[in-house]
């Protein structure tokens, strides 16, 4: 096995990464601008809709994930394959009762499909057909997919990327062709459980490849401590997971119920590109998590704290320029790739942005507290902002249509994790005051209205180039 130092394995991950992502989002946006232009907007509003209830479903995951993600920081660091081991077999089992799961729940969710989609789509295909093969995507994977949680943990996250870059950019080279000449949206889905199918074996075997010792048969069960310490941590991410599920996968079903599947189609494009933007961006973020792991594992608090601040610095760096790009530049990328009917208010992208900036924000933070363990920390506030959210939703998203149910969300985190998070990372896990956190938090906000207010007024200048109201 080979060993590299953490700076390597860190850009490795990133380069991969970086690079494996642009080559899959440009030919991905190229298959996207072809189904806009072969199939209605209703199909769009079916993948969006069928997307957020099949994440919901996937809460079943219990944050088993995350935990044993953080448990084998530890004994990878120490080259311990007897608890590397232990630890991936009481992780598969899981996984596959968790996939038996999220069958089982997806399919007594088939007959409310019929309350959230108030107006049947006009579309050839039958409806409960296309959920069926979406479940089975999102079930299958939990059979597979758990061996490459090690990979990432290891600071191999680049075998994980590279294998779901490759698979994923020859699926959308078939689909685009079959879309152009068949128009054929049910083949277009059949590729595309192949290519899920085929992502998930080659990452399961490589795993197998990279650490044989994972196979072994008779290891050592966890002790009862280890157990309690793991299951504690299990508990916590759930509620997590529910919350931040609740918060992000709500806003097409409730968009679908008060405005129908064309309005998330149309809305859908917007949120690609955010979306797509968001993944880029948090290639970073994901590229350093285990390289960030072994350094809480093994360094003091001083080393922790200093790069801390270098994450957090690069975060407003990239976020920041994001939002702005997303307010003044999506309208002309949507106008470009998929016609002048998809283009939307200027209210739109900007409270899109506002989320992706206030999301993004957090990174850092999120990166740090799921590295040291913190995860019990703030567990219960996530529920209260994804009550506000939900709250908000239905009494914003009747009044206000599509801008209020993403306002909803931004106002739920504003009063919630946005000032609780940073606060549990500097107190139980840096062991300082977040204080010093929240002056730059406040500082970089200013910076980037001044910069965001600049380039409104010089906009105005620019009409050909712009598509959208400006607020000056």
């Amino acid at each position: 096995m080979n060993n590299r130092t953490r700076s390597e394995y860190s850009i490795i991950n990133i380069v991969t990464g970086f690079g494996g992502y642009f080559i899959n989002t440009v030919v991905g946006y190229i298959c996207r601008m072809v189904f806009v232009r072969c199939l209605s907007a209703e199909y769009l509003g079916i993948n969006g809709l069928f997307s957020n209830i099949l994440s919901m479903l996937s809460l079943a995951e219990l944050g088993i994930g995350g935990a044993i993600g953080f448990a084998l920081y530890k004994p990878l660091a120490e080259d311990n394959k007897e608890k590397i081991t232990t630890l991936m077999q009481f992780y598969g089992k899981a996984y596959k009762i968790i996939g038996i799961v999220v069958a089982i729940f997806g399919l007594v969710m088939m007959p409310f499909l019929g309350i959230i989609i108030t107006e049947q789509p006009n579309i050839a295909e039958n409806l409960y057909v296309i959920y069926l093969i979406y479940l089975f995507n999102t079930a299958s994977t939990y059979f597979f997919s758990y061996r490459s949680a090690l990979l990432t943990a290891a600071q191999r996250n680049y075998i994980v990327l590279g294998v779901n870059y490759a698979v994923t950019i020859l699926q959308s080279l078939i689909q685009i062709p079959i879309l152009i000449f068949n128009h054929n949206y049910m083949l277009y889905l059949l590729i595309q459980t192949i290519g899920v199918f085929c992502n998930n074996v080659v990452v399961s075997w490589w795993a197998k490849k990279e650490f044989p010792y994972i196979t072994k048969k008779n290891v050592q069960s966890l002790s009862t401590y280890e157990k309690k310490e793991l299951f504690v941590n299990i508990k916590a991410l759930t509620l997590n997971k529910l919350s931040t599920s609740l918060v992000n996968n709500t806003d097409n079903i409730v968009l679908t119920y008060f405005s129908g599947l064309v309005s998330v189609g149309v809305t859908s494009n917007y949120v690609m590109l955010v979306s797509t933007l968001s993944s880029l961006t948090s290639q970073l973020f994901n590229s350093l998590t285990a390289s960030v792991g072994n350094l809480n594992a093994i360094e003091n608090e001083k080393k922790k704290y200093r790069f801390f601040k270098v994450l957090n610095l690069s975060n407003f760096w990239i976020f920041g320029w994001g939002a702005i790009g997303i307010i003044f530049v999506s309208g002309d990328i949507v106008k470009l790739c998929f016609g002048e009917k998809y283009i939307l208010d200027m209210s739109i992208p900007f409270i899109l942005a506002l989320n992706f900036y206030i999301v993004g924000m957090q990174n850092a933070v999120y990166t740090y507290k799921n590295t040291m363990g913190l995860f019990r920390y703030g567990q219960y506030i996530l529920l209260i902002t994804a009550s506000i959210n939900l709250v908000l939703d239905i009494i914003l998203g009747k009044t206000m249509g599509i801008f209020g149910i993403y306002l909803a969300s931004a106002i739920a985190r504003l009063l919630t994790n946005i000032w609780y998070e940073p606060y549990a990372v500097f107190k139980y896990g840096l062991k300082v005051s977040s204080f010093h956190y929240l002056k730059k938090y406040i500082g970089y906000a200013i910076v980037l209205c001044v910069t965001g207010g600049i380039c409104c007024f010089f906009m105005q200048f620019m009409p050909v180039l712009y598509s959208g109201k400006c607020f000056c």
